[in-house]
């Protein structure tokens, strides 16, 4: 009964809003293909300055488009930035306040109103292609799914593949186990979004969302990128026993190539992608972005999964599950021929939840109504304008073991708080990008200033009347 008053307020608000909208057609709007991938640190791709990682793919996608070198994920985990990115409201209105274990009760809630629920009201055919991550599982009934969420058509797992990224034996598509695919998943996930696209109704635009697995542990690669970075590399990847508790015997720091790999064979399956646009004549009329959804995995190994993943933050402090820079600076490229100039470099800060807005802006759509948004349209960057913000942008991650908790970040300027909200240090970007002097005591009348911004936010947040109190044991992050 729920799913059907949602369903129906829905279909109410998207008839208005098409109403509104007469001057544009669905077929004159241009197609959206958004990649969302899992883990790639800032200086995880040669455009952003790895000097040994090939991405020659991902190099030309920003070379015919815009960079962005402040880009931010909502957060630095994977649920709550993909229940971010496409709700355009910071992670924890929505309840989802760390990763999304399998069984867990969390999930994105139906009450949200996502970019593929909005798009598919305007006439947009939608699909998703990869990770999901914003349920308690993909067989769960009493949990919303993703075509409760606007899709169409559904082709993913739910976390990470089991046993890991060669052959997974837990896709579904459309609700439906597959069992063991063959392949690697970045292959696997290009092969089904290039076969969705070529069945699609093609009088209609789409909006196709691919979440990329890599450079997500385990990593598995094709054994010619493996060979490639293979100086950087001693022994072989070690299978994952599904379940196995523990330290699991034979898992050694053996190097970075077969991260280096991963990365390199992530970059060609975005180039199959991308010439799937080329040769097909989409190009042209599809916006396209390139996003990662948290910072990477460094060296601070924090658990034995994570033996082997040598991300690169581009010297930023912290890494994955941390909220330094380290943690939630990421790449983002967006493309989008005769709206913006190639070779474009932006360094506004943009964060992930701004892209629900900015895209509605550009097809000429109002943002759902009935709920607070924390994004803001960003598409000024596209001529090199900034982006006029009332409120900063915002993080909060309770499950950080030591924080920082919470973040506010406006004009350059960076406040970190503890889990009961009090500044812990405060740094000036523009001036100190890597977060090395504290200047709390030096400026405290910004550091009240920023602080007062943050605890008015937490308010917000917590008022917030769609917000889902799930109960759930939110483990601290190791």
């Amino acid at each position: 009964m729920k799913y059907f008053w949602t369903a129906l307020l829905f279909v109410c608000a998207s008839a208005q809003q098409v109403a509104a909208n007469q001057e544009t057609t669905s077929n004159q709007r241009p197609n959206i293909l958004l990649m969302y991938v899992d883990d790639l640190g800032y200086g995880d791709v040669a455009a952003y300055g790895h000097p040994i990682i090939e991405t020659p793919n991902i190099d030309r996608l920003a070379a015919q488009g815009l960079k962005m070198t402040s880009f931010y994920a909502p957060s630095p985990l994977c649920s709550p930035s993909r229940a971010a990115l496409l709700t355009g409201r910071t992670p924890y209105r929505t309840g989802i306040k760390s990763w999304i274990p399998q069984d867990t009760r969390a999930y994105l809630s139906e009450d949200e109103v996502t970019m593929a629920t909005w798009l598919k009201g305007v006439g947009y055919q939608t699909a998703i292609v990869g990770k999901w991550h914003l349920n308690g599982g993909l067989d769960r009934a009493d949990q919303a799914q993703p075509t409760d969420h606007g899709f169409d058509h559904s082709y993913v797992l739910h976390a990470f593949p089991l046993p890991h990224q060669e052959n997974p034996t837990n896709f579904y598509a459309n609700g439906k186990p597959l069992g063991e695919v063959q392949g690697f998943t970045a292959q696997i996930v290009v092969d089904e979004a290039m076969r969705w696209l070529e069945t699609r109704n093609a009088e209609a635009p789409f909006f196709l969302y691919v979440p990329f697995i890599e450079p997500h542990g385990t990593i598995h690669s094709p054994e010619q990128f493996l060979n490639k970075y293979k100086r950087y590399t001693n022994g072989d990847p070690v299978p994952v026993v599904n379940g196995q508790p523990g330290y699991p015997e034979g898992v050694e720091a053996r190097g970075p190539g077969e991260y280096y790999a991963n990365v390199s064979h992530l970059d060609n399956q975005v180039g199959r992608l991308l010439e799937y646009l080329d040769t097909t004549g989409l190009a042209e009329n599809t916006l396209v972005m390139f996003l990662s959804d948290n910072g990477p995995v460094t060296t601070d190994w924090r658990a034995w999964w994570e033996v082997n993943l040598y991300g690169d933050t581009g010297g930023f402090r912290g890494r994955k599950a941390d909220l330094y820079e380290g943690g939630i600076r990421v790449p983002g490229i967006v493309r989008y021929p005769g709206l913006i100039e190639a070779g474009s470099v932006s360094d506004e800060p943009v964060s992930g939840y701004d892209i629900f807005p900015t895209i509605a802006s550009v097809l000429g759509l109002d943002m759902p109504t009935g709920r607070p948004i924390d994004g803001v349209d960003v598409s000024t960057i596209f001529d090199g304008q900034p982006v006029s913000r009332d409120k900063p942008l915002f993080w909060a991650f309770p499950a950080a073991k030591d924080g920082p908790h919470y973040v506010v970040l406006k004009d350059g300027w960076k406040l970190l708080a503890t889990a009961d909200a009090q500044p812990m240090a405060l740094y000036n970007l523009e001036q100190d990008r890597y977060e090395l002097n504290d200047m709390k005591t030096v400026f405290p009348a910004k550091t009240k200033e920023l602080h007062m911004a943050m605890l008015a936010y937490i308010e917000d947040v917590a008022a917030d009347p769609l917000r889902p109190d799930w109960d759930v044991d939110w483990k601290p992050q190791k």
